[in-house]
């Protein structure tokens, strides 16, 4: 199937539509927990599980649903997924007890790490490596950047306004619209042959799993005890047991070292752990910032998201641009060091601060930061890969922020919660929370700082710069479609 120039952008707004949805689903029913927690009698602890469900399965299953893609195909695997995501979501909304609501939210999960691989997959494969790409790819970097902010927004609108079924409910449509519309905007593609490697799936998908939910159920199990520092053990060693299958492996879920001789795809993926475990505690400290020490109810929380979110969509419009200009090397290297001056700017709040001092400017500072940054990750962790391995590509960029993300939040929840622990024998709450909150920021700024590095060591200056000469004398070839 051939697609024209202006279907193209007819499929990315669909494939970025579908993506939206994925990450805004992470945040959107954060805001209406209360409200669930009522109407379905559940216990304060399980509570928890209407989030968690969806990101352990997500997380798990990320890296499975890109090999699919690309085995199976990705049209096929990107409409499943958005089936799957769509009934599940119906089925959330019409559940009557806690039971039904967790499973229907596990299964949502499912359906994201279905499509959200094999959606991006597509884009690589709709738009050849260059100029149009990175355009493409700075579409997919605002989506990415700003979803969990404007999920905070629609959550509490939703919530306030038409119940909190409606956080599920508004998938529905999307999901089940953007199906029938896939075959007709989207090609087919899929590498050749049917091989399934499943010692590597289920070593794989275990290791991620219990990597994510030693990190979720580590607040009430606590982040020092047996339980997560055992289930976090077994679970790299799961992932080490991965690797060592991958190199015996006829075929491969993860070839190894295959894919990871591009040395900018080694580094793109280090870097993107860093990325995310910055970004997740800026999200979450901040939200926690304004809602606990300002006394922000949760829909003006969401409200005070909105230039963030602006932010991040302008700035990664602009980001494309650069990117064909000077490489997405110096991009994002710029983006991270933007992005910890934003972190370091936050880490100054304090109990008596204001919206504006506080929050507003070192928001504005940070989204720029980071739509340079998502923009040029994204161009990079593509960059130079087959169009056998897109799928893959794709699973392992997703699977590097999912990790990244987990591991992030669960070190800097440790240093808060500990700063706020010894700052209550001497302080009010207030101040204790807010000391907690720095710390965590502070640290967050260092995983920016710390990602600067490690692209600036690990990324090919060179590949950088001939992706970039390339793009902008229009001399990239596109990428071939298998039917």
């Amino acid at each position: 199937m051939s697609v024209t120039s202006p279907n193209r952008w007819l499929a990315l707004a669909l494939l970025a539509a579908a993506q939206f949805v994925v990450i805004l689903d992470a945040s959107i029913v954060n805001v209406a927990l209360p409200s669930i927690g009522t109407d379905l009698q559940f216990s304060q602890d399980d509570l928890s599980w209407v989030v968690n469900a969806y990101v352990l399965v997500f997380g798990g299953f990320l890296l499975l649903g890109g090999r699919l893609a690309d085995l199976l195909g990705r049209r096929r695997v990107f409409i499943a997924g958005l089936i799957v995501f769509a009934l599940a979501s119906l089925a959330g909304g019409l559940a009557e007890d806690s039971t039904q609501l967790i499973i229907a939210r596990a299964v949502q999960g499912l359906g994201a790490a279905l499509l959200s691989p094999a959606a991006l997959a597509l884009v690589t494969v709709l738009f050849a490596e260059g100029a149009d790409r990175n355009k493409a790819l700075g579409v997919w970097g605002a989506v990415a950047g700003s979803g969990g902010a404007v999920g905070v927004l629609a959550g509490g609108m939703l919530t306030e306004w038409a119940g909190w079924e409606w956080v599920l409910f508004v998938n529905v449509p999307i999901g089940l619209a953007a199906a029938a519309l896939a075959p007709r905007l989207l090609p087919e593609s899929r590498m050749e042959g049917r091989h399934f490697d499943v010692a590597g799936a289920v070593t794989v998908t275990a290791g991620l799993s219990l990597l994510v939910y030693a990190r979720v159920d580590a607040n009430s199990a606590g982040w020092g005890s047996t339980q997560t520092l055992g289930l976090g053990a077994l679970a790299f060693a799961l992932i080490g047991s991965f690797y060592l299958i991958e190199r015996r492996s006829k075929a491969p879920l993860v070839p190894f070292p295959g894919i990871f001789r591009i040395r900018t795809i080694t580094g793109i993926n280090v870097t993107a752990v860093l990325i995310a475990a910055a970004l997740f505690s800026m999200f979450f400290f901040v939200s926690l910032y304004m809602q606990q020490v300002l006394g922000f109810s949760a829909l003006e929380a969401g409200l005070a998201y909105l230039p963030l979110s602006l932010g991040i969509i302008v700035s990664a419009g602009l980001a494309s641009q650069l990117v064909t200009r000077f490489g997405f090397k110096p991009v994002l290297i710029g983006g991270l060091i933007l992005t910890a001056g934003g972190l370091i700017w936050f880490s100054q709040i304090s109990a008596g601060g204001s919206y504006v001092g506080d929050v507003l400017f070192p928001s504005l500072l940070a989204a720029v930061g980071l739509g340079l940054a998502f923009v040029s990750m994204t161009v990079a962790a593509v960059s130079g890969v087959e169009a056998h391995e897109a799928g893959l590509a794709s699973g392992l960029i997703n699977t590097s922020q999912q990790v990244g993300g987990a591991l992030g939040l669960a070190i800097l929840a440790t240093i808060a919660n500990g700063r706020t622990e010894d700052a209550m024998a001497t302080s009010t709450q207030a101040v204790a929370l807010t000391e907690g909150f720095q710390s965590a920021l502070l640290v967050g700024s260092g995983f920016a700082i710390a990602g600067a590095i490690l692209a600036a060591l690990l990324i090919s200056g060179r590949a950088s710069r001939e992706h970039a000469e390339a793009a902008r004398s229009g001399e990239l070839e596109p990428v071939p479609v298998a039917a």
